[in-house]
């Protein structure tokens, strides 16, 4: 049977009508003419509530679907996470086409941006978003974050940000590619989907038609991808069996790798204000995730290899379930004062340890360039009053040449290294272009620990430090990256999981991926 043009009903949205006319232009190069209908939903009428105020579900959507049962219009196109789970009666989602960047992003006021905070943004920051997802996950990461309510168009809602209404916003990096938006004016701070995790289906669209239109259907089998359809799927279908929604602070992304191996990050909450939940799945099985969404976590006990801040996000992640926690390091700092800085140009830093070192002599760290070897001490040292031009992401040995690809052949890179130091960064550094001075001790205590489920290392002096008084025997092991892992396999403790990234964050989603 030959299609005759065909219908496609959107929201009237800038974003939703380049979502349209992507799928106009599809169907196009497949020899469908097409014409849109705009179609206004209760999501676009009531504008003064949050969307967990609004009652009822469907509400960017019911309209549509609607004029579509209604023969009003053929086709409707969706930003899929907006959708039900649960296909009304006579409905289904045809296709969809390959997935956007999932990713959320916080916009920020150039003057409300400071690099030495969490999320880059200054204290108690005013931040517009309407969603209980970021709401819940911002407050996880700044509990003094004030969150005000955001609701409009994209382009609105930048503009609410350019008006000093907010200090940041969070927007999906989705609908700002697709709209190509210019964003120079403002500081951009991806959040990555591994950390500030999306809503299920997040950055997909789903094309919705009746179920009775075979022709119709087969055709846009041909606009779909696959793997994004796979991958939003299995998301959706886990938001379904936890009877999830709009209203809900959920979020989901699940990915597979190169080798075919599903990768699920999850967080859910009961309430925006409380401290969500978090874990990582490897199972590609949809039960066992919603059994474990729905599960009641039984008491446990941790040691971790290091002291933790009030406001540090692995002490809170934890402390929020019924776990007994411990936080020691067994290592401590001696410092050996050296009288100058080296003649360099480049200081590395790959602890707070080895900042601590050279502090006395702040002033003449502040005419160099500084690398970091990660996030979490590239803060350490912004908190301290310094620059950073370089942060390491990833394993050591990225790290390393990440950094080598910044130094060039005529600059000296300084490293203050203690006697334990591994030195990954450093042995890929030319001998003509590297000073290395020991400008501290790490010293071992000699401490029994005592029993607990689960034992975390953080470095492999700690585990050294471990080793001296304790064994391990039953226990659940993490492992902060490949450097302590390499350490407790040499040590003949082969049962470990190592965390996604060297931060609290992956060691906390570490700890419920193995509950």
């Amino acid at each position: 049977m030959q299609i005759k043009k065909i219908t496609i009903g959107s929201r009237g949205s800038n974003l939703a009508l380049w979502q349209a006319n992507y799928v106009k232009d599809k169907l196009s190069n497949l020899g469908i003419e097409s014409s849109i209908k705009i179609i206004k939903t209760k999501g676009d009428k009531v504008q003064n509530l949050s969307f967990d105020k609004i009652e009822g579900k469907g509400f960017f959507t019911k309209e549509i679907e609607n004029a579509l049962l209604n023969n009003e219009i053929d086709l409707a196109v969706h930003s899929l996470k907006d959708l039900e789970t649960d296909q009304p009666k006579g409905l289904c989602i045809a296709a969809i086409p390959k997935r956007e960047d999932p990713a959320d992003v916080l916009l920020i006021n150039p003057n409300s941006v400071d690099e030495s905070m969490i999320l880059n943004i200054i204290k108690s920051p005013v931040i517009g978003t309407s969603s209980a997802r970021r709401k819940n996950q911002l407050l996880l990461f700044r509990e003094d974050v004030i969150i005000k309510d955001l609701r409009g168009n994209v382009p609105t809602r930048i503009n609410k940000l350019r008006t000093n209404e907010y200090d940041a916003i969070v927007l999906a990096k989705a609908g700002l590619n697709r709209l190509k938006i210019n964003l120079s004016e403002f500081y951009v701070q991806e959040l990555p989907v591994s950390s500030f995790i999306p809503a299920p289906a997040q950055g997909a669209l789903g094309l919705q038609v009746r179920e009775s239109d075979k022709d119709l259907k087969k055709i846009l089998e041909k606009v779909s991808h696959k793997d994004s359809e796979e991958d939003v799927n299995f998301e959706r279908k886990i938001l379904n069996g936890i009877n999830g929604g709009c209203h809900s602070p959920f979020g989901v992304y699940s990915v597979k790798d190169q080798n075919g191996e599903r990768t699920s990050w999850v967080s859910y909450s009961d309430k925006v204000s409380e401290t969500p939940v978090r874990f990582i799945s490897k199972s590609s099985n949809i039960e066992t995730i919603v059994n474990k969404i729905n599960s009641k976590i039984n008491p446990f006990s941790i040691w971790i290899s290091r002291s933790l801040a009030k406001d540090s996000i692995f002490n809170k992640l934890i402390k929020s379930s019924s776990v007994s926690l411990t936080a020691e390091s067994l290592i401590e700092m001696k410092i050996i004062k050296i009288d100058t800085i080296p003649t360099c140009n480049w200081i590395f830093i790959n602890s707070a340890f080895a900042l601590n070192s050279i502090m006395h002599l702040k002033s003449g760290l502040k005419s160099k360039k500084i690398a970091a070897f990660g996030e979490s001490t590239a803060k350490y040292i912004q908190k301290n009053g310094l620059k950073v031009d370089f942060i390491g992401k990833g394993a050591p040995t990225n790290v390393a040449q990440g950094f080598s690809s910044m130094v060039n052949s005529n600059e000296i890179v300084f490293f203050p290294s203690s006697n334990k130091s591994l030195g990954t960064v450093q042995s890929i550094i030319d001998n003509r272009n590297k000073i290395i001075l020991e400008t501290y001790q790490t010293l071992s205590k000699d401490k029994k620990v005592g029993n607990h489920d689960y034992l975390i290392f953080t470095s492999p002096s700690n585990v050294e430090a471990f080793l001296l008084s304790n064994k391990v025997n039953n226990q659940k092991i993490i492992s902060i990256g490949p450097s302590t892992t390499k350490a407790l396999k040499k040590a003949g403790i082969i049962n470990v999981l190592e965390s996604f990234q060297s931060s609290e964050l992956a060691l906390a989603d570490a700890v419920f991926s193995l509950i």
